[in-house]
């Protein structure tokens, strides 16, 4: 472990992206506000490599922690901190966000004219900082604001630089639907947080001390539920999903890959739903597995019946959310190791394969299956790029998809065995939904005439989409180092279950 822990290096991650968007929307020309966002991500790339140096792989504690008191009568923190289960959202969330600016880099949208040429770039950096905050927030109000603040960029992304006449009304779906969701799960920290004061007498927000109070049963279900409403929205679970496919068609490219790619929904499950309520997470593995089940099977389905690669992403991704959410029913450690690992997998490939459709979009202007075909003849690198991420969203074997569907599948037969087999044949169906647009939209005749004189990958471009690969592989043959730096948090959180 590198020695630098005594600096507030996660504080530090925090404020780049909010000072790089500070500057970014002030800055007079566009040109030089590209700049300053790419250099601001990465820089908040390089410093979330940094926490992954200093961190000690071997402690199950939170690790890193910067606390400063923020609302002291009511007993509310600016407290952040990460342990193994967070560690590696971090790198994964900043190499997004770097994809994410390069592939606005040519932006253009009417609606959006009047805007200050920055404002693009400044609404990605503060939702990059919104997101991290997400994942090291260790105050349960403080977790609230930085969720709730995703909305904003988000809402404006979209509205203003989406696509179509129906980005608009996506927009507005999106922002009032995931309102909707805060209610549920800011009245379930609330009851979390007041049933803790009565067994201590102490009214306490943060994390860490909440874990160390098993409630009472009954508020335990009370907590359980609000909190799978809550996050579920963002998942999302079924019939929660309604927002996604709108969104995926009505938001910038780049914009989505962030949006899918991140599963903030699923990480609330695992950091706050499930060890703040144990007693009842397990009671109701049922209704857990289930839910994965269900968006499991409708996602793959919903796919095979989609004309366009952004909507055919966009249903995969609840398939493969599904598959998380299964493998948290089953309590152990493997799979939760699994559920993870899939996460971070699916960060890098739904984000990376959604980074080849801003791509593509640019030079096709479409992504819609008919008006395709034969995008390999002038393009071979961007379609090799996106069947690789197509595979490693499917599991194919040498591909970080892989290990954590292996370890999901194997302790779901065990735990749910109904639900193990329902998931390996939602495999199959996924499977065919990827490869036979991919076949339509990128294999035989060049239909397109927008594509006879388009070039392949830029340069910068190549680059991006060459580090999301090699992690593909890395993982893919070779994934104990990551397996090894989960386990002990996974250990850690699979015993507090058990002792309850």
């Amino acid at each position: 472990m590198i020695e630098l822990a005594s600096w507030p290096l996660l504080s530090t991650l925090l404020s780049m992206p909010l000072l790089g968007a500070l500057l970014a929307s002030l800055w007079p020309r566009k040109v030089g506000a590209q700049w300053i966002a790419l250099g601001s991500a990465v820089l908040t790339l390089l410093c979330s490599l940094l926490i992954v140096a200093a961190f000690d792989t071997q402690d199950s504690d939170f690790q890193l922690l910067d606390s400063v008191s923020w609302i002291p009568g009511v007993n509310i923190h600016y407290l952040v901190g990460v342990d193994g289960l967070s560690l590696l959202f971090l790198p994964a969330t900043a190499l997004l966000f770097c994809g994410a600016v390069v592939a606005g880099w040519r932006r253009h949208a009417p609606a959006a004219d009047a805007a200050p040429p920055g404002v693009y770039f400044a609404l990605l950096l503060l939702l990059e900082a919104a997101t991290l905050g997400v994942f090291c927030a260790l105050d349960s109000i403080l977790f609230f604001c930085f969720w709730e603040f995703t909305l904003l960029p988000l809402y404006f992304l979209v509205s203003l630089w989406g696509l179509g006449a129906g980005r608009q009304a996506a927009a507005v779906r999106y922002f009032l639907v995931m309102l909707a969701g805060g209610v549920p799960l800011l009245f379930g920290i609330l009851v979390l947080a007041f049933g803790h004061a009565e067994l201590s007498g102490v009214l306490h927000f943060d994390l860490p001390t909440l874990l160390g109070t098993a409630l009472p049963e009954r508020t335990q279900y009370l907590v359980f539920l609000l909190l799978l409403a809550g996050f579920g929205v963002k998942v999302p679970l079924l019939p929660l999903h309604t927002w996604l496919p709108a969104l995926a068609m009505g938001a910038p490219a780049a914009v989505t890959a962030v949006l899918v790619g991140l599963k903030l929904g699923a990480y609330g499950l695992i950091r706050f739903a499930i060890p703040l309520a144990p007693l009842a997470a397990r009671e109701l593995h049922w209704l857990l597995a289930g839910c994965g089940t269900v968006a499991i099977l409708y996602g793959s389905v919903a796919a095979l019946a989609q004309s366009n690669l952004r909507a055919v992403l966009a249903y995969a991704s609840l398939s493969h959310v599904g598959l998380v959410v299964l493998g948290l029913a089953s309590f152990s450690v493997s799979a939760l190791q699994g559920a993870l690992l899939q996460l971070l997998n699916f960060s890098v490939a739904a984000g990376g394969g959604f980074l080849v459709l801003a791509f593509l979009q640019r030079r096709s202007d479409s992504t819609d299956i008919s008006q395709l075909g034969g995008v390999i003849h002038r393009m071979p690198l961007l379609s090799g790029f996106f069947l690789l991420f197509g595979l490693a969203g499917i599991g194919l074997p040498g591909t970080s998809g892989f290990p954590g569907e292996l370890l999901i599948i194997v302790e779901t037969l065990h735990s749910h065995t109904g639900a193990g087999l329902a998931a390996l044949f939602a495999m199959v169906l996924a499977a065919a939904a990827f490869l036979s647009p991919f076949r339509q939209a990128f294999l035989g005749p060049l239909r397109n005439p927008d594509l006879a004189t388009a070039d392949d990958l830029l340069p910068r471009e190549l680059v991006l989409l060459l580090l999301p690969t090699l992690l593909i592989l890395a993982v893919g043959f070779y994934p104990l180092p990551i397996l090894e730096l989960l386990r002990p948090s996974a250990e850690a959180w699979v015993a507090a279950l058990a002792g309850l």
